[in-house]
């Protein structure tokens, strides 16, 4: 077999396989990583003795995935403040008439996901996102199948005992609701901000102190409502701010920047018309890679 044949089974199966790794990291740049080693260890794979190629790569990847959890849950543990996964923008025409593919990749269920051991996570992904059967899963952690279904029924109701209502937006949606944000932030009014959002809203920031940033989450409509209304405190210090309304991971959000650079991104969790969550990504570490639309599949 050619590196052409390699690369070519790679290619075809590389948003698959970049979902799987986005996942199971809730980080863009780790998963771009784990796949660059993850085709190493391919290119080495006598083709031959392949039968399904997308559950072999699935499970190269998955591995590798798991090595890079692993190896950073002390980085996060030494990390300043809350951590959030790396936003990114997506290809819409992969999500826009999958639901289940949407919602996996969506900020509110990325922290979710969070709360799950390393094995839980990549059971929970491989299982109810991308359909694969327990005994795959098995080969691809190195753990029994009985393991493996104990595992994915654990992690799956931890899930959905804790899982966000999704709502689906398009682009139209996503301007709507925040433009009504910004309208609300910038009026410095209170109580235009509180009637956006519902009374248990949380607002977390994440910025690992490299700018500045709530290093706690802030918790209760009145309380976010007085922190947004900050708003506009910024745009009179920072003229040339820039706001664009965006879906990011699949939710309604925006790229703010200011002093020619982009210098955060947030993403609201939207139900039942009110705002439940707002999560803000400052760290600029995160930041590099949101230009770039991700195409994603399963």
């Amino acid at each position: 077999m050619t590196a052409e044949t390699h690369a070519d089974r790679f290619t075809e199966l590389r948003p698959l396989l970049f979902t799987v790794a986005y996942e199971i990291l809730g980080s863009a740049t780790d998963a771009d990583d784990v796949l660059q080693e993850s085709y190493l260890r391919w290119a080495d794979v006598d083709l031959a003795t392949v039968l399904d190629t997308k559950s072999y790569l699935a499970k190269i990847v998955t591995r590798q995935a798991l090595n890079a959890l692993r190896s950073s849950s002390r980085r996060r543990e030494q990390y300043i403040g809350p951590w959030l996964p790396e936003p990114i923008l997506l290809d819409e025409r992969d999500a826009s008439d999958d639901m289940v593919l949407a919602e996996s990749v969506s900020t509110a269920m990325l922290v979710v996901l969070e709360s799950l051991g390393p094995d839980e996570r990549a059971v929970f992904v491989l299982r109810e996102v991308f359909g694969f059967a327990h005994d795959e899963i098995a080969e691809m952690i190195g753990r029994s199948a009985a393991s493996v279904r104990q595992t994915a029924h654990r992690a799956r109701a931890h899930v959905h005992a804790r899982r966000p209502r999704f709502e689906p937006v398009d682009d139209a949606r996503a301007a709507e609701v925040t433009e009504a944000f910004l309208a609300a932030a910038s009026s410095g009014q209170v109580e235009t901000l509180m009637a956006m959002l519902a009374p248990d809203v949380v607002f977390t920031a994440d910025s690992d102190g490299k700018a500045s940033a709530v290093r706690r989450p802030i918790r209760g409509a009145l309380a976010v409502s007085r922190l947004l209304s900050g708003f506009t405190r910024v745009g009179t210090r920072y003229p040339d701010l820039r706001v664009e309304p965006a879906i990011v991971n699949s939710m309604p959000g925006m790229r703010v920047y200011f002093e020619g650079r982009l210098q955060g991104v947030f993403v609201i969790e939207l139900s039942h018309g009110l705002i439940h969550n707002i999560f803000a990504i400052r760290n600029p570490d995160k930041l590099t890679g949101i230009e770039t639309r991700r195409p994603i599949a399963r």
